[in-house]
């Protein structure tokens, strides 16, 4: 069935630790994507939310100039601020409850993006007419470059304790010795000539929703100040419908290489990955 117009699609980014040369990059490489959209007849309008995290107002100046940036392209923007570090989730949640209240119409999408994320030009494009010509879709998920060269996970197995563990905290040396378990938990059997559909986990870094499914979840899990709230979030949307995989969608995520952990973030870490257990089921090895 046709729909009465393009869906609108919402952006929102979260942003802490600001980097105003990357942060330019992103909104320029989407400002792009989102023209092609918008003169191809994907997309009706693009909105976005810059949601600003940061401990005290010092982001507030950079990020509105960033932001007047935005709007020279003739895209809408708004800064979302004043609120202070409510958590990765809690921040995008601020976008998401502002897009709900723009939309008119049940085919809008909600895209949520990191700060250090650049979008190839077709990229819009090929998500936007995926969900469109594909009802049982809720979202989908692009193939990643690391930014070196090399490609990122863009979607995982269910994981397990021992998956975790490896993956967030495990030397080198280690991780070369499970090379073939970690190849499986990411994924990296999924063809790349054709999308992959039924995927349990999609990467945080990008994920193209509808805005309907995101509003019957009311979106990430409030309970998760950082990690895993991506996890939560795809999985309980697997269960309204299936997520895709389109290796056609490309993104470079530049910040795709995860700092060393201090003793503040393991403790996050910790927690968050006690509540993903409880909540999904336990998994050790």
């Amino acid at each position: 069935m046709s729909q009465s117009r393009p869906p609108r699609l919402c952006v929102s980014i979260v942003v802490h630790t600001l980097d105003t040369q990357v942060l330019r990059q992103t909104l320029q490489s989407l400002a792009t994507a989102a023209q092609q959209a918008l003169q191809q007849r994907h997309l009706s309008a693009c909105q976005l939310y810059l949601i600003d995290n940061g401990d005290s107002d010092s982001n507030v100046m950079p990020l509105r100039d960033v932001l007047d940036g935005w709007s020279e392209t003739g895209l809408e923007g708004e800064l979302i601020t004043g609120h202070g570090n409510l958590g990765y989730g809690r921040g995008h949640n601020l976008g998401l409850s502002h897009a709900q209240q723009l939309a008119d119409a049940g085919n809008d999408l909600y895209l949520i993006l990191n700060p250090d994320v650049i979008v190839q030009p077709d990229t819009l494009c090929v998500g936007v007419a995926w969900l469109q010509s594909h009802q049982r879709t809720v979202a989908v998920a692009p193939s990643i470059s690391d930014g070196h060269g090399g490609s990122a996970s863009a979607c995982k197995r269910y994981p397990s304790v021992l998956d975790f563990l490896l993956r967030g905290f495990a030397p080198e040396a280690v991780k070369q010795r499970f090379h073939e378990r970690l190849a499986h938990y990411d994924m990296q059997d999924l063809p790349d000539d054709r999308p992959s559909e039924g995927i349990p986990v999609i990467s945080g870094c990008f994920m193209l929703f509808r805005l309907t499914t995101l509003k019957s979840l009311n979106g990430f899990d409030p309970r998760y100040f950082l990690y895993f709230e991506d996890f939560d979030l795809a999985l309980r949307a697997h269960r309204l419908g299936t997520l895709t995989y389109l290796p056609g969608m490309r993104i470079t995520h530049l910040g795709g290489n995860s700092a060393k952990k201090g003793l503040r973030h393991i403790g996050m870490f910790g927690r968050s990955a006690l509540r993903f257990f409880n909540t999904h089921g336990w998994r050790w090895t």
